[in-house]
């Protein structure tokens, strides 16, 4: 019989629903915290950002050169200084004030910070430090999260949520969506249970809720008590429950975004009400659960038919929210790119790298004996959700980018940009995909009075890089994009710059080095190196 391995966390979403209903010591699954902040510069009286090419995040096209400038952690004025190949009259440059600080950004593109819209900050079974997290995703231009389950305890997710506002530590600002249910002794039976649990999440100071699914009086008790208090939602509608209640019944309680796709196509059954699986199917087994969904796609009703488009158009109606989260997938359509990528090597902790490998534990690691027939049928899958998705945003829905790093071979930041590049497969305009980075998640967080775009009045959080990112969003990666000079010379370009959160700026290719140092200080300490599964 196999040895199960000692790093293995839950088996699936429902599981993960029951450790936090029952009241684990939040002690006892909560990361090392993140230390005091001692990187970055700012914020100043005055930064003006002079002659860079801006997208704004709006849908509006690249425009250049422009100086902005920033007061303290605000946008305070967007001026246009020329054209691009003329020298600039200095005269018409906003003028630099005592004691402020400029940044020579000709030539460069700016864009607005990036908003992680599924962002766990990882769990002790992972072995991720809080500041290795944190480091990854601003080194990427990340400057806000949404932490879906606050999976190390809410309490200790509102003190580093605090703690980054007042940028006391190194880290993107987090909001905090408790899963359902969470600290709960017993778990919750009841609507009027569940309103309560709801109250008490709101006076504790969450920002919302992550439901993986409940019965239907349950969830929509929650839901609706939810939106009263003006709080928002997100579900990952587990296969437990979703054939009660799928995408079309929550957001009519007040969901506000569904994450990854589940409870999408089962909204669009036609000629059938349960997913058609196996008959020796079993949820707790993991290849089970993952290479059946890779199935499930095809199951629902056509592109473009009558049932189809009333799911979408009932949505849209709703103003609701996709965060279909692509990269988390990928591996299930092409196993061996995921676990070779090459940033695994200098910034993937050996402790998270163990937690990627097959076993029959730990969730998302279903490589029991995942081959040609599952990646096949997953990539039929991903052409249809792609569509669905594609054509949502087309129609005016809203289509946010999300990463659920720390599964399935995907790591913090690098998978983010990742799901830039699967929007654009999926049919985005590099525009489009900027949008739904910035503006989109900062609307469906309710934030986009203060974040989102580069506009006078709102936080000055920035992505500053070298090269074009809508000609080539593998400039945006750490690890840059490889490129052949005049010189027939190989070299890297790109990578972010500098990523300014809060009117502060961070050197985003030294918090690269400091993520890599930690990665060989590990390896040095435990003796580990980052092994291809099976190999000896």
């Amino acid at each position: 019989m196999r040895r199960l391995k000692k790093h293995t966390i839950f088996i699936s979403a429902l599981a993960l629903f029951q450790i936090f209903s029952i009241g684990v010591s939040a002690q006892r699954r909560s990361i090392t915290p993140s230390p005091a902040r001692a990187e970055g510069d700012g914020p100043y009286t005055q930064l003006i950002i002079r002659g860079a090419i801006m997208v704004n995040g709006t849908g509006a096209p690249p425009i250049g050169p422009v100086d902005i400038v920033i007061e303290q952690n605000k946008i305070k004025s967007i001026q246009t200084v020329g054209y691009p190949g003329i020298e600039i009259n200095a005269e018409r440059r906003p003028k630099l004030k005592e004691g402020g600080k400029e940044i020579d950004a000709s030539g460069m593109y700016v864009l607005p910070g990036f908003i992680d819209m599924h962002g766990h900050i990882g769990g002790v079974t992972q072995g991720t430090p809080a500041e290795y997290v944190f480091k990854l995703w601003m080194a990427h231009g990340i400057t806000t999260i949404r932490e879906p389950s606050a999976g190390n305890g809410l309490d200790w997710t509102l003190e580093h949520k605090r703690k980054s506002l007042k940028n006391e530590i190194t880290a993107p600002r987090i909001l905090a969506y408790t899963a359902f249910g969470m600290g709960k002794e017993g778990g919750i039976n009841s609507p009027e249970e569940a309103r309560l649990w709801v109250q008490e999440n709101a006076k504790k100071g969450a920002d919302g809720i992550k439901f993986f699914g409940a019965s239907p009086d349950i969830m929509e008790a929650a839901l609706r008590e939810n939106k009263r208090l003006g709080l928002r939602a997100a579900c990952h509608h587990a296969q437990m429950d979703v054939a009660r209640a799928n995408v079309l019944n929550t957001a009519s309680w007040g969901l506000t975004s569904m994450e990854h796709w589940y409870g999408l196509p089962e909204a669009m059954f036609d000629n059938r009400t349960i997913q058609d699986f196996r008959l020796d199917y079993n949820y707790q087994n993991e290849q089970h659960r993952f290479g059946e969904a890779g199935k499930l796609w095809k199951q629902a009703a056509a592109p473009y038919s009558e049932k189809w488009n009333a799911v979408m158009d009932s949505l849209i109606d709703l103003d609701f929210t996709l965060d279909p989260t692509f990269n988390i997938y990928e591996a299930n359509r092409d196993l061996m790119r995921a676990r070779t990528a090459e940033w695994h090597q200098d910034y993937t902790l050996p402790s998270l790298w163990d937690f990627y490998q097959p076993s029959m534990q730990s969730h998302g690691s279903y490589w029991h004996y995942w081959g040609t027939e599952e990646e096949i049928q997953w990539k039929e899958n991903y052409r249809l959700w792609m569509t669905f998705v594609n054509e949502y945003k087309n129609r005016g829905g809203r289509v946010t980018t999300g990463s659920d790093s720390g599964f399935i071979f995907q790591l913090y930041g690098f998978a983010y940009i990742r799901e830039m590049e699967l929007l654009r497969e999926a049919g985005f305009h590099p525009l489009e995909v900027i949008r739904s980075a910035t503006l989109y998640g900062a609307q469906a967080l309710g934030m986009e009075k203060e974040i989102g775009s580069i506009e006078v009045g709102k936080l000055a959080d920035l992505v500053i890089v070298e090269e074009n990112p809508l000609q080539n969003l593998q400039v945006l990666y750490g690890t840059g994009a490889i490129k052949l000079t005049e010189d027939n010379e190989v070299v890297r370009v790109g990578g972010v710059k500098y990523t300014i959160k809060d009117g502060i700026v961070y050197d985003a290719r030294q918090l690269l080095e400091d993520v890599k140092t930690m990665v060989t200080e590990s390896k040095e300490a435990t003796g580990k190196t980052i092994k291809q599964p099976g190999v000896n």
